[in-house]
This record gives structure tokens, C-alpha cells and sequence, in this order.
């Protein structure tokens, strides 16, 4: 039987509060049922909609942050449904969660936010968006929603976000080391998308890696408002909205950037650059790559030979390859809550206060941990561009 419990009187005990809701809702996303923002101070966020999803490694991963036993004190809040559906599912793995918050929502309880929630988007908002219903963080002017993919224009035919468009990443990468264009390409290839310094992108991609790829070029661009779908095409899906099919709706092309490009060159760190913040102590440069990269025993890709990592690099983790970034997301692919990401990054020194620079192979698993830093509202970081393989290649960087 579920006992009620204030959370002044809980925190006594020095237990575990564990929000039940959806990550927008925990980010700050209102929440029209309780007229809130936010979650409860040092809550913790376990998904009841996780729960079909959520592996036992993925379990152990969310629960490393401060480890559960059966004689930890745990209680809930959300909605009933979802606090029992949690409350059996902990049962489970041998943990007791019977007490509910009962003034989680009341605002004598100062709840938290992410201070760049608007800035990962629900699925829900983006359909109410599209279909020119009231939302909230409603963009200022124009707006676009845009697919962020490599190569997968085809995909993107067979079924896409109604009026997204489409827009390849090697319009925005040059070869050989897949970095960004040069300023006057980014310029064009912007003009071509109908893409302003003032236009505010809301970007999806299949997998969170090239949204965020796209989102970071177009933040060191200078577009002011950039936004990632949370979650992704897979959110869309699952949510059950309109699917359209066919090309991309024609776009009338931007007449100019509105500022100069890049507006931002501090978001794209160069080779020198990166090297320089290796001797700054109130700086790091992180990794963002597999352990088995980090540590040596793989480069990570075919087309790179040398194995190893930066000297002084930190592991800012990733997942189990060049395409993984596991760590960084929940069962339903929505980015992890800031607590876990900071926490994962504080055991190897990395703080906000410091200087950062990600970096991956080439750019994409960079761009996520960059994406989440600025949510989290971390404002010095930027991304090594050129990354491991750049550095690999100037042997006098060893």
C-alpha cells in the first residue's frame, strides 16, 4: 500500500526521490495536469514509459549515480499509474519504493530545471507546433523542421515528419577529414535550406548523432535558435503522429545569413587551438569516444590507423563504438538527465567552470556531449572539429 509522505519528512532519512514522468516533463517542459516546471530538487529520473525498454545494464548504469539497496529508502511521484507501474517494476530487482511524495507539486516545493529544456523538444510539442496549435517556448519568427541524415535521402522518402526537410551532412562536411565547410560553402549551403541567422531549426535525426552534428554547425554558423527533437525519428514513431512520404516540400532560398558567418567561431575549435587548452589548467579536452578507443586498444574506424588517444585527454565517455553514445541516453533514446551526465563527467575532472573542447573521431559523438553541455547550461565549450584523426595524422602531437 502506497504511504503518502511529505518531502521535508522524507528527506530526513536521506532517501532517493525518483521523478516517474517522462525526461521533458523532469526537464522543465510544463506540466499542464499540475500547472509545474520542473522536477523536485535532487530527484532522480526513472521513466515509467522506460520500463519495457530498460535493460539490466542500462538499470545498473542509472542506478550507479548513488546505488539502491533493499533497506534504501525510496519514494515516488508522478501520476499513480506510473508511480505503481515503477513501484512493481523496482519490486523486482529486490528494491522497495512504497512512499509518495504528496507535495511534490505544491509550490511550497521549489522544483528544478534544466536551464536549456526548451532547447530538446518533445515529440508532443513539435506535432502541436506543426499543426499551428498554441505551445509554449513558441520560436519568435519563422521556423523549420529539418532531418539531419548521411546518405539517407531515400529513407527519408519513404517517410519523414510532415513538411520536414531534408538536409545531408556532406553538404556540410568536406573530405578527407569530414570537417566543416569552409565559412562561404556553410553560407550557401544555408541559403539553399532557406536558413537565417534568425530562422529557428528544429532538426531530427534516425539516430541522435547527426541531429546534433547539424545542430552544432548551425549554432558556429550563428543561427540563434537551434533545436534537437529528443528522442528523435524513433520518438515521432512511438508517439503515433502523421508520417508523410516523397521529396521534401521546395524551399524558397535565403537571400542572405542576416549576419556575419561564422557568428560563432568559438563553438569550432582548431588544431592549434585544441593543443593550446592541453597546457591551461582550467581547461579540458574530452574525449567522447568507446573505451576501447580511449585506452588504446582500437582506433575507432577503418580509415584511421593510429590507435591511442590526446595526451591529457579526459574520457568524456560515449558508448561501444564510433556510432555509440549509449552513456549519454535513456532507454527511449531522449538524452539522460543532467545530474547523470555530470556526474559521469565530474569522476574524470570535467566541471563547467573549465574551458571544454569534445571531440570524437570526426565530429559527431562530440557534437551530442557539446548539445547536452549547452543544455545543461554550460556555456565555455566548443568542439574540436578535426578530433582523433586530425590529431593522429601530425605525428609532432604525440
Amino acid at each position: 500500500m502506497a504511504q503518502n509522505i511529505t518531502l521535508s519528512q522524507f528527506r530526513q532519512n536521506n532517501g532517493v526521490v525518483i521523478d516517474t514522468r517522462n525526461s521533458a516533463l523532469y526537464n522543465g517542459w510544463p506540466d499542464a495536469l499540475h500547472g509545474t516546471s520542473g522536477h523536485v530538487s535532487g530527484a532522480r529520473n526513472l521513466a515509467a514509459s522506460w520500463l519495457d525498454e530498460m535493460t539490466d545494464a542500462q538499470f545498473d548504469a542509472w542506478s550507479a549515480l548513488r546505488p539502491l539497496s533493499a533497506e534504501t529508502r525510496i519514494a515516488l511521484y508522478g501520476e499513480p499509474e506510473d508511480n505503481a507501474a515503477v513501484e512493481a517494476w523496482l519490486r523486482q530487482k529486490g528494491l522497495n519504493a512504497p512512499w509518495r511524495i504528496s507535495d511534490a507539486f505544491s509550490c511550497a516545493c521549489p522544483l528544478e530545471r534544466l536551464p536549456g529544456f526548451h532547447q530538446l523538444v518533445p515529440a508532443c510539442w513539435l506535432n502541436a507546433l506543426i499543426a499551428h496549435r498554441q505551445v509554449n517556448e513558441k520560436p519568435v519568427g519563422k521556423w523549420t523542421v529539418i532531418e539531419a541524415g548521411w546518405g539517407v535521402r531515400d529513407t527519408f522518402r519513404q517517410g519523414h515528419i510532415p513538411g520536414a526537410d531534408y538536409l545531408d551532412t556532406g553538404e556540410l562536411e568536406s573530405e578527407p577529414l569530414w570537417n566543416v565547410v569552409a565559412p562561404e560553402a556553410l553560407r550557401n549551403v544555408l541559403a539553399a535550406h532557406g536558413i537565417r541567422c534568425d530562422t529557428t531549426v528544429i532538426l531530427y535525426s534516425r539516430t541522435p548523432l547527426a541531429a546534433a552534428r547539424v545542430a552544432h554547425i548551425l549554432l558556429y554558423a550563428g543561427v540563434e535558435d537551434v533545436r534537437v527533437l529528443d528522442g528523435g525519428w524513433r520518438a515521432w514513431l512511438c508517439a503515433g503522429f502523421p508520417v508523410a512520404s516523397g521529396d521534401a516540400l521546395p524551399i524558397t532560398p535565403a537571400c542572405d545569413f542576416g549576419a556575419p558567418l561564422p557568428a560563432q567561431p568559438q563553438l569550432m575549435l582548431s588544431l592549434p587551438q585544441a593543443r593550446a587548452l592541453l597546457n591551461r589548467k582550467d581547461a579540458s579536452m574530452v574525449s567522447v569516444r568507446s573505451w576501447a578507443e580511449f585506452s588504446g586498444a582500437t582506433s575507432g574506424y577503418d580509415y584511421i590507423d593510429a590507435c591511442g588517444e590526446i595526451p591529457g585527454a579526459r574520457w568524456g565517455r560515449g558508448g561501444r563504438g564510433k556510432d555509440g553514445v549509449e552513456d549519454f541516453l535513456n532507454p527511449d533514446a531522449t538524452l539522460r538527465c543532467a545530474d547523470y551526465v555530470t556526474a559521469m563527467w565530474e569522476a574524470w575532472n570535467i566541471t563547467a567552470d573549465q574551458h571544454i573542447a569534445f571531440y570524437c573521431g570526426t565530429g559527431w559523438r562530440a557534437s551530442l556531449a557539446f548539445i547536452c553541455a549547452r543544455a545543461m547550461g554550460w556555456t565555455n565549450i566548443g568542439v574540436y572539429d578535426g578530433g582523433w584523426y586530425e590529431w593522429s595524422l601530425h605525428h609532432n602531437n604525440g
